[in-house]
């Protein structure tokens, strides 16, 4: 019986001549393209329009930034409101703030909103102002924004953000909702982004009372 050993050395050498041959042409392998770049994030949050979003769960508190003052140039920055006109959050200066940014189509923002809705029943009295701020475009999200108001009945001031606002005030974490307590002169007393079912709520409550100044004694107390 013959050795397949010669048979096998004839078959690499013949593979051998073949890429000798080859490179000798001037032929080269092409190099396969590079991947192309990611496009470049324009004002994109983490929460999807299929509406689930980011949503804590009760036994998480949604991450939070406490320190700091809202710019000077976001206070007297000018916002156009929902209905009519503009308005500045200078406007409301020596009056706490809850400041919501948020949009229509965020499944965690309108789990929240209700919720901040019936803190403005229970805080207005008191001299705390509520304003809600969709990162939306209102020459093409106008309608929607003004159905989703008149739905959940909301009886705050509601405007538009900018993206240059809305980058600032989310200090680079491209997330929604995100909520602020701003005290009179302007002190962030609580940040919070994304939303905690049963948790914000109290979360909020507790930095409304710290940013109040503290009650009055009653006479002869």
């Amino acid at each position: 019986m013959k050795k397949p050993f010669p048979l096998l050395l004839l078959l690499l050498l013949a593979v051998a001549l073949s890429a000798h041959a080859a490179g000798q042409s001037g032929r080269r392998i092409a190099p396969q393209p590079a991947a192309p770049p990611p496009p470049a994030n324009e004002l994109r949050v983490t929460v999807t329009r299929n509406d689930e979003g980011v949503v804590y769960p009760d036994t998480t508190p949604p991450p939070e930034i406490v320190a700091g003052y809202v710019p000077e140039a976001i206070l007297s920055r000018e916002f156009e409101s929902l209905k009519d006109g503009r308005f500045r959050l200078s406007d409301f200066g020596g009056k706490v703030l809850v400041l919501n940014l948020w949009a229509s189509w965020c499944g965690p923002c309108r789990r929240e909103i209700p919720e901040i809705e019936e803190m403005r029943g229970e805080y207005e009295p008191r001299g705390v102002e509520f304003v809600g701020l969709t990162t939306e475009n209102p020459q093409t999200d106008g309608e929607r924004v003004r159905k989703f108001v008149r739905e959940y009945k909301l009886g705050y001031r509601v405007g538009w953000i900018d993206r240059q606002s809305a980058r600032t005030l989310m200090r680079g974490i491209n997330t929604i909702p995100q909520t602020f307590v701003i005290t009179g002169d302007g002190q962030i007393v609580k940040h919070l982004r994304g939303y905690s079912p049963n948790r914000t709520g109290d979360m909020l409550r507790d930095a409304i009372e710290r940013a109040l100044p503290p009650k009055k004694s009653g006479a002869g107390s």
